[in-house]
């Protein structure tokens, strides 16, 4: 199969925090990458912004190092990509750099900020954008998480933002949103009539939601310490991946449509009961510290691990629950969503009680893909035996490698220029989020919770086992 690639229109990106991670390891390789697939050209132009006093060839030295390319082909293509590039350097709280930014960006091409920076300075980029002609009316600004740290710090935000920019214009990045597999699933859903008709309570027992990390916090404790898993993982990707499941069929594939049916989602979560929640931190282990010494505070509270039974209240999902768990320092680093069929309501096959049962399983990382878990008779002689067989589509083995190895990031970027927000989040969806989070969080505050502590290495700890137990059922192994 030929990967098929849509060229975006010529475009001005301005990248504020050019110099920062986030932008050295994922943005300006994306870039890179959307490129060479030749989704742009030399007719763009990438204009990175910081606060280091750098020249043009020192920035894109920088760039050099930070974006890997074997053979001379890519060498010579590098060179092409960085001729696009320029570097200004900016006070972003203050007027220095503002009207050389504003000499460099083009009236004739379609202009994006990339907000690569902290959100205390959302508003004070957003204000200077507008205060010095930069953006337009056409303009498109793109902001990273975190978007808040709860309900009230994120409708602040969303007040700043929208005194510069009206709504169509403002893209809230999740790279999640940009997995292959996150995109595939409103595919198997709509349109494939196998799957829709089945998509409801009354064939779908529960689901499992899951987004498990090997790694610890180490390097960046302080900082996770302040907001922990629920505000980290919960509020925004886990979010994200339980309204895709759970949302109803929007009208039409148009931005607002699936985000509007996102937001409905939200608003039928029912609140969730303390019984309802693991949480915990992990224990020190040979190869790392314990979550406390990487937080570097002994009485912290903050939660490294989460697990949760939802509901969503609505005639599509009625007792039908979700469970979803994330959390760092567990057994390996995967994300699926596992959905659980029913069984069928009566067994013909003589000395079978309960049968394997039927369990689609969405792969988003390590290996993006699906997997069927189906019930078929052991092969041979002797009777019926019943056994499971599993139809398995990973996405490397069936579809364009270049197109699986596209990261998130370049896809969403593209998503920018197009002026497609179908994958971002819209503000009100991101306040319903948290205004649904606060009063977990807060609960936990009033009732003085400690988190469970649980092994290195481990599913997390018991109490995410006991909330499963209690109703008949058992998570997925992570890793499996």
């Amino acid at each position: 199969m030929v990967a098929r690639v849509i060229p975006v229109s010529k475009f001005d990106l301005v990248l504020f925090g050019a110099t920062g991670d986030l932008a050295r390891r994922k943005i300006w390789p994306g870039l890179f990458h959307r490129f060479v697939a030749g989704q742009f050209d030399s007719d763009s132009r990438i204009l990175g912004v910081s606060r280091s006093e750098l020249t043009n060839d020192e920035f894109r030295d920088r760039l050099r190092e930070a974006i890997s390319v074997n053979g001379d082909d890519k060498a010579k293509l590098l060179d092409q990509f960085l001729s696009l590039v320029s570097y200004t350097s900016i006070d972003a709280k203050g007027e220095r750099g503002w009207d050389v930014l504003a000499e460099a960006v083009r009236t004739d091409s379609v202009r994006a900020f990339y907000l690569s920076v902290a959100p205390n300075f959302f508003g004070p980029i957003a204000r200077r954008l507008r205060n010095y002609g930069i953006a337009t009316d056409e303009s498109r600004i793109v902001v990273e998480k975190p978007f808040g740290h709860d309900l009230a710090s994120a409708k602040a935000l969303n007040a700043e933002l929208r005194e510069c920019f009206d709504e169509h214009q403002i893209y809230r990045i999740d790279h999640y949103l940009g997995k292959e597999t996150v995109q595939n699933l409103m595919a198997l859903r709509f349109a494939n009539s196998l799957f829709e008709p089945l998509w409801n309570a009354s064939h779908i027992e529960h689901v499992q939601i899951t987004v498990s990390e090997s790694l610890s916090v180490e390097g960046r404790g302080e900082y996770y310490d302040q907001s922990g898993a629920m505000r980290d993982m919960v509020q925004n990707h886990l979010m994200q991946l339980l309204c895709l499941t759970a949302m109803e069929p929007p009208s039409k594939f148009k931005p607002n449509a699936v985000r509007d049916e996102k937001v409905k989602v939200i608003e039928a979560l029912e609140p969730v009961d303390a019984r309802d929640i693991a949480r915990g931190q992990y224990r020190a282990s040979k190869e790392h510290a314990s979550y406390l010494d990487h937080a570097g505070d002994p009485k912290s509270r903050t939660e490294s691990f989460i697990a949760m039974k939802v509901n969503v209240a609505n005639w599509r999902w009625a007792k039908t629950p979700f469970y979803l768990r994330t959390g760092k320092c567990l057994r390996a680093r995967t994300s699926e969503i596992a959905v659980y069929f029913r069984n069928p309501p009566h067994m013909i096959f003589p000395g079978i009680d309960t049968p394997m049962g039927n369990i689609l399983v969405i792969r988003l990382q390590p290996d993006e893909g699906m997997t069927l878990h189906t019930t078929i008779k052991d092969p041979g002689p002797g009777g019926m035996r019943l056994t499971e067989a599993s139809l398995d589509m990973t996405f490397a083995d069936s579809l364009a490698q270049d197109e699986i190895v596209q990261d998130a990031y370049e896809r969403l970027i593209m998503d920018v220029i197009r002026g497609d927000q179908t994958l971002f989040m819209r503000g009100d969806e991101v306040e319903a989020a948290w205004a649904w989070v606060d009063p977990i969080i807060n609960g936990w505050k009033d009732r003085n919770e400690k988190p469970q502590p649980y092994d290195s290495g481990s599913s997390g700890p018991e109490d995410a086992l006991l909330l499963m137990h209690r109703d008949g059922r058992r998570w997925r192994p992570i890793g499996a």
